[in-house]
């Protein structure tokens, strides 16, 4: 696998030189622009969305709302909701519903699993629980989003 990303990304260069040599036919732009453009468009995803915002928050909030007993704890829910962003952008990335579906699934097992450190964490009382409040609103809704995406996966190649 490692060699046939190689292959593209030497060919890739490859045109990426004719092209600024003025060889390049075909290529209206910089053929090495194409594709990181094409790749954020996961940022226009509501899962994703939510699932940035709560990674965020989970990250300074267990920054900001040290405790010596809640190290373990936070570690767990700052994977966990890293997770739930890392998984959806690698299974959009992935282009093809079946691993498309395969990381959002584990994306939502991750949110679900943030969620109930994060009613933990608050019952504990190692964080405010209008932090814990809107760190489980913004889980809430990128579960409802992931929902949606399970059912639709936003891939756009012709492989189901």
């Amino acid at each position: 696998m490692r060699g046939a990303w190689l292959l593209t990304a030497q060919s890739l260069l490859a045109a990426r030189e004719e092209w600024l040599r003025g060889k390049g036919k075909g290529y209206e732009e910089d053929p090495c622009r194409m594709y990181p453009e094409a790749m954020n468009s996961y940022r226009t995803l509501e899962a994703w969305k939510q699932a940035h915002r709560t990674a965020v928050l989970a990250l300074k909030a267990t920054d900001q709302a040290y405790h010596p007993r809640s190290r373990s704890l936070f570690d767990q829910l700052k994977r966990a909701a890293v997770s739930v962003e890392a998984n959806i952008v690698e299974g959009y990335a992935l282009n093809t519903a079946p691993l498309c579906r395969r990381h959002l699934r584990i994306a939502f097992g991750s949110a679900a699993e943030a969620e109930c450190l994060a009613r933990l964490a608050g019952e504990l009382g190692y964080l405010p629980e209008d932090t814990v409040r809107e760190l489980t609103s913004a889980l809430d809704t990128a579960m409802r989003a992931l929902r949606g995406l399970l059912r639709h996966p936003p891939v756009t190649a012709s492989t189901s």
